[in-house]
């Protein structure tokens, strides 16, 4: 389709609604049995194989349940009967619309958009993209669009793909590919280095055959990173929940590590000893909404790589009084302190929606280790076990519907 060519319909109600990956992932969360959905979805196709929507949703839990290759296979059969899906919406007629672009990855791939506007009056319709897939024509009614697509090596054709018809686009696009692409870990210490406050340690895409190298010489080291000395932080380029991240602490280390880790390419910064005094490691994630930041959430652990499950948060108490005060009291404590650097990254990245990862220095600078434009935001966990979460994670569901409202009305503002 010539991008001059673009038509939006009117409201097709017809399509089918996906149960959707939000309600499956709370399955999965609430430890549900999957047995009786998935055997109704197959009836369901049974009843009608052109179906896309069942298959889309027998995708997401065969990857729910730990079969990630079956998951890739009913996703590749749905495509290849749409690529347009909608999912639940609370409201009926929604009060506004939404289009998603996205590209065929796993279910940790894309932003997942559905969990932003829970219990919203969006009504939100995710279009794939991928070569050899074509756009629909007529385009679905919408008011504003989003890229949900992450930067990777297999993504880029889809980012391309948007970049190059946005221009054209009908109505509005959040989260432009081009700032999208600059997200990768070399690329994001470009962005953010000399911003006051913050720490960002450079980032260096190395080889195999560069990693095995650097054991050789101090001087090959700083030829990839300049601020490069032990301990290392490695992990595979395009690795994703610290797959493959190990600290190295000598030359020696690196031997073994590329031994038990078979990838091509790698990336690699200094290691930042973020350790309070009390031998905790605190990190936080932090979500950008209008360029605006809110808490996410903190983890406490006492090993380096920190993640929220390994932090062990539902079964401490203590340490989730502490993420209740980094919650509550961001705006005039964690975000006061840190705004002129958290507004600094909003300008630099220049995203209308994504989350970093982050943790505090000892000397009190915000020590950035990524930024993501997928990280998941949801209103999952047990009241009973977090009930000081579930108001600060609605600020950020509230400021997301806001600003799609804001860049709708201003559309039309521009249309009128």
């Amino acid at each position: 389709m010539s991008p001059n060519a673009f038509r939006v319909a009117h409201s097709d109600n017809s399509r089918p609604v996906r149960i959707g990956l939000a309600a499956l992932t709370k399955m999965a969360f609430d430890g549900a049995d999957f047995a009786p959905i998935w055997n109704r979805l197959i009836a369901d196709l049974q009843n009608n194989p052109a179906n896309a929507a069942a298959l889309h949703d027998l995708s997401f839990i065969a990857q729910l349940t730990g079969d990630p290759q079956t998951g890739a296979s009913l996703q590749s059969r749905a495509l290849v009967q749409d690529v347009l899906f909608r999912s639940p919406c609370a409201s009926k007629p929604p009060r506004l619309r939404l289009l998603a672009f996205a590209a065929p990855t796993d279910i940790g791939g894309n932003t997942p958009i559905e969990f932003l506007l829970e219990g919203s009056d969006v009504e939100l319709q995710t279009l794939y993209l991928a070569p050899g897939l074509a756009l629909p024509d007529p385009l679905p009614e919408h008011d504003v669009a989003i890229v949900t697509i992450p930067d990777s090596v297999e993504t880029r054709p889809m980012l391309a793909q948007v970049e190059a018809f946005a221009p054209q686009w009908p109505r509005p696009i959040l989260n432009l590919p081009q700032r999208i692409k600059g997200l990768d870990r070399d690329l994001l210490f470009d962005a953010l280095q000399g911003v006051p406050g913050v720490e960002i340690p450079a980032t260096g895409r190395v080889s195999r055959n560069d990693l095995a190298d650097v054991a050789l010489s101090d001087v090959i080291l700083h030829d990839v990173i300049a601020d490069g000395a032990f301990p290392l932080i490695v992990r595979p380029a395009g690795s994703h929940a610290g797959k493959g991240l190990e600290k190295l602490d000598a030359p020696d280390a690196i031997e073994a590590y590329l031994a038990a880790h078979p990838s091509d390419e790698f990336f690699v910064s200094r290691f930042v000893d973020y350790g309070d005094a009390d031998g905790q490691f605190r990190k936080q994630r932090i979500v950008f909404v209008d360029r605006h930041p809110y808490a996410c959430h903190m983890a406490v652990c006492d090993e380096w790589k920190v993640w929220y499950l390994n932090a062990d948060m539902a079964g401490n108490a203590e340490k989730r009084l502490e993420e209740e005060r980094f919650m509550v009291e961001f705006d005039e404590d964690f975000g006061r302190r840190h705004s002129d650097a958290l507004a600094q990254i909003a300008a630099r990245i220049g995203l209308d929606y994504f989350a970093i990862d982050c943790a505090e220095t000892r000397d009190g600078k915000l020590l950035i280790f990524e930024a993501d434009n997928a990280s998941i935001v949801h209103n999952m966990d047990s009241p009973e076990v977090f009930p000081y979460k579930a108001p600060q994670i609605r600020k950020i569901f509230d400021a997301f519907v806001a600003m799609l409202d804001k860049y709708a009305r201003n559309a039309e503002a521009c249309a009128a």
